[in-house]
C-alpha cells in the first residue's frame, strides 16, 4: 500500500494548476444515463473515484472513450471523456460496486427517470457519519416513484414515468438536490425543489443538463424550477475548477509561508474560505490567471469558524483549516455542523504535536510553536490532506499512511506540491 513521505519546513513557491472539481465530475458522469446521445466532459480530473465510477457505469452498459495523448498535452491538464449510454442493459447497481463510493447511489435517479425502474444497493464510501439516503428516497417518492427496500437494496419503480411535483427538503442536502434534479428533468410536468443546495457543483450539473435540453431555472438559488422534457440530447461541458482543491493548496501555502499562484481557480466558488484565510494574516488576491496566495512568514492569526452549506465555510475544508490553526498564535474554535464524526483527524494531528480539545461538535485548537514529524494514518479524504498540510510545516519526517484516500480526491498531489518546493514523495509498497 502506498504511503507519502514528507520532510517539513520548506515554503511553497511557484504555481499549482487547479483540477476539475471531483464533486461536479461524478454527478455529471451519472447524468449521462439520462440520454442515449454522447455527453462529452472536458477538464475531468484523473482520480480513483472517477475510474471507479467508470466501472460502475459500464455495468449499466455505458461506453466511455478517453482520447489518447495529443501534441502539447500534459498531465497538468484535465482530460476529456466521451460517455455514451445509448442502451442501458442493466438497471441494477450491485453492492460490490456501490459500497466503494457513496455518490454512485445517485444512479437511481436517472435510471428510474429513463427506464422506469432501478435497483441500487445502499451506499458505502467515506467513514464520516451515517449520511442517510432517506431524503433522496423522499424526493423520488414526491415524483411518483414507488420505493421498496429489500435485502440492502433500494428498488424504485415508475412504470408510467415520473410526474412533476413539489420537493421541500427539511435540511440542505447536496446529494438530495442532485438526485431530485436528475429525476425531475424527464418527469412529466413541473417540479419545484425548495431549500435546494446552492453549491457551485449543483449549478455546474444544472448548466450541463440545460445544454442537454433540460429546462431548469433558479440555478444558484435555493428554489429550482424544472419543466420536464420527454428526452435529453448530447452536449459538451467543461467541469468547473475544484474549490476544495483550491482551498486546500491555499491553506498549505498559508501553513508553510511562500507565494503560490493557484492557476484557473475562481474566487467566487469559495469566497467564505478565502475571507477566513485573509483573517489568518494570509495575503489573498485574485488575478486574471487565478488566485495568488502569499504569506511572508509572519505569525498565523487564530480564527473561529463554523461549517455551513454554501455560501458558508465548506465542511470539506474543515480538516485543512484545523491543521493550519495548530500553529496559530492563540486559540481557535472550529465547529462542524454538516457531518457527525468528522473530527477523526484530531488524534492524528496530535501525533504531530497539535493541541486540540473536543467539545461536542467544536474543536478548540491551541496553537503551538512547532510541530514534529511522525507516522500518521489517514482516515478519510479530507482528513488525509489535513495531515499533509500539518506535515509540510512539521520538523523532520512524516509518513502518511493509507494514501488511497488522497487518490480518491486529489490529482497528483505530491507532484503539484513538489513542483513548488515541498520535500514530498510517494513510497510504494
Amino acid at each position: 500500500m502506498d504511503r507519502i513521505r514528507i520532510v517539513g519546513g520548506r515554503p511553497l513557491k511557484g504555481s499549482i494548476p487547479i483540477s476539475g472539481a471531483k464533486n461536479a465530475t461524478l454527478p455529471l458522469m451519472i447524468a449521462s444515463l439520462l440520454t442515449d446521445q454522447t455527453l462529452i466532459l472536458d477538464n475531468v480530473p484523473r482520480l480513483a473515484d472517477v475510474s471507479l465510477l467508470q466501472r460502475i457505469l459500464s455495468n449499466h452498459g455505458v461506453d466511455m472513450m478517453v482520447p489518447g495523448k495529443r501534441p502539447g498535452e500534459s498531465q497538468q491538464n484535465g482530460h476529456t471523456i466521451h460517455i455514451v449510454a445509448s442502451r442501458i442493459v442493466d438497471t441494477t447497481a450491485p453492492y460490490d460496486l456501490v459500497s466503494k463510493m457513496r455518490a454512485s447511489f445517485w444512479v437511481i435517479a436517472p435510471l428510474v427517470a429513463r427506464m422506469g425502474e432501478a435497483k441500487v444497493s445502499m451506499p458505502g464510501g467515506c467513514a464520516i457519519g451515517t449520511r442517510p439516503v432517506d431524503l433522496l428516497i423522499m424526493a423520488l417518492e414526491k415524483l411518483g416513484a414507488k420505493i421498496e427496500i429489500d435485502g440492502g437494496y433500494v428498488i424504485a419503480r415508475a412504470k408510467d414515468g415520473l410526474k412533476g411535483g413539489e420537493i421541500k427538503f427539511p435540511k440542505v442536502t447536496v446529494s438530495g438536490t442532485h438526485t431530485a434534479l436528475m429525476a425531475a428533468v424527464l418527469a412529466r410536468g413541473t417540479t419545484v425543489i425548495e431549500n435546494a443546495a446552492q453549491e457551485p457543483e449543483i449549478g455546474d450539473v444544472a448548466d450541463c443538463l440545460n445544454k442537454m435540453g433540460a429546462r431548469i431555472s433558479g440555478i444558484g438559488t435555493s428554489r429550482l424550477i424544472i419543466e420536464g422534457v420527454t428526452r435529453l440530447g448530447g452536449a459538451r461541458h467543461s467541469v468547473l475548477p475544484d474549490r476544495i482543491e483550491t482551498g486546500t493548496y491555499a491553506m498549505a501555502v498559508a501553513m508553510t509561508g511562500g507565494d503560490v499562484l493557484l492557476e484557473g481557480a475562481r474566487p467566487e466558488l469559495l469566497q467564505s474560505a478565502l475571507d477566513v484565510l485573509a483573517q489568518t494574516g494570509t495575503e489573498v488576491s485574485a488575478t486574471n490567471e487565478g488566485i495568488r496566495i502569499k504569506r511572508n512568514g509572519a505569525g498565523i492569526s487564530p480564527v473561529d469558524v463554523t461549517t455551513d452549506p454554501f455560501p458558508g465555510f465548506p465542511t470539506d475544508l474543515q480538516a485543512q483549516l484545523m491543521a493550519l490553526m495548530t500553529m496559530a498564535k492563540g486559540t481557535s474554535r472550529i465547529t462542524e455542523t454538516i457531518f457527525e464524526n468528522r473530527f477523526m483527524h484530531v488524534q492524528e494531528l496530535a501525533r504531530l504535536g497539535a493541541r486540540i480539545a473536543l467539545d461536542g461538535q467544536t474543536a478548540v485548537v491551541t496553537g503551538v510553536d512547532k510541530l514534529r514529524g511522525a507516522p500518521v494514518m489517514a482516515t478519510d479524504l479530507r482528513a488525509s490532506v489535513g495531515l499533509v498540510i500539518g506535515a509540510l510545516a512539521a520538523e523532520g519526517e512524516t509518513m502518511v499512511n493509507r494514501v488511497y484516500h488522497l487518490d480518491r480526491g486529489f490529482e497528483r498531489l505530491e507532484d503539484k506540491l513538489g513542483a513548488c518546493g515541498a520535500a514530498i514523495e510517494r513510497v510504494s509498497g
